[in-house]
């Protein structure tokens, strides 16, 4: 099965929702992802899908583009999808956009917990440069600042 990204549309929020409810503990509503797809013009954000079923998202990401600062607001694989490569198809997509956009690096927090993610951005080249404490609300859980260079 072959898989692509494309940008994130209206009506892939029922789907994007979905995913969110699966993967954090307090996930985005569907105004949140109405309101960045509609209102605000910093950010980009794109799904995963096959290229077959080019309407069922399999997972999505998000950045802002802030000046020449690229910052991932969220990325999520449904989980029955997970662990054959979509997050780092994504993450590539995620840096290709942004060098679109014309950034030249790129930062995420990350749960201190998160494991694969972690693995997954560190293998796609970021570095932990600090720890944001009690940064998650519902959980109290730190978060990991991790940023890469594009170039």
């Amino acid at each position: 099965m072959k898989h692509a990204l494309r940008p994130m549309r209206i009506e892939d929020i029922p789907q994007v929702i979905e995913i969110e409810k699966q993967s954090f503990p307090t996930p985005w509503s569907s105004y949140a992802y109405n309101c960045e797809l509609n209102d605000n013009d910093i950010a980009h954000y794109l799904v995963v899908i096959t290229e077959d079923d080019p309407q069922n998202v399999l997972g999505y990401g998000g950045m802002w583009i802030i000046i020449d600062e690229a910052h991932i607001t969220n990325i999520a694989i449904a989980p029955n999808c997970r662990g054959i490569g979509l997050g780092k198809l994504l993450m590539k997509g995620l840096d290709v956009l942004a060098i679109q956009k014309k950034a030249i690096r790129m930062t995420l927090e990350v749960r201190v917990s998160n494991d694969k993610a972690k693995s997954l951005y560190n293998k796609m080249g970021f570095k932990t440069i600090g720890i944001r404490p009690d940064y998650y609300m519902d959980t109290n859980e730190d978060a990991i600042i991790m940023w890469k260079e594009l170039y």
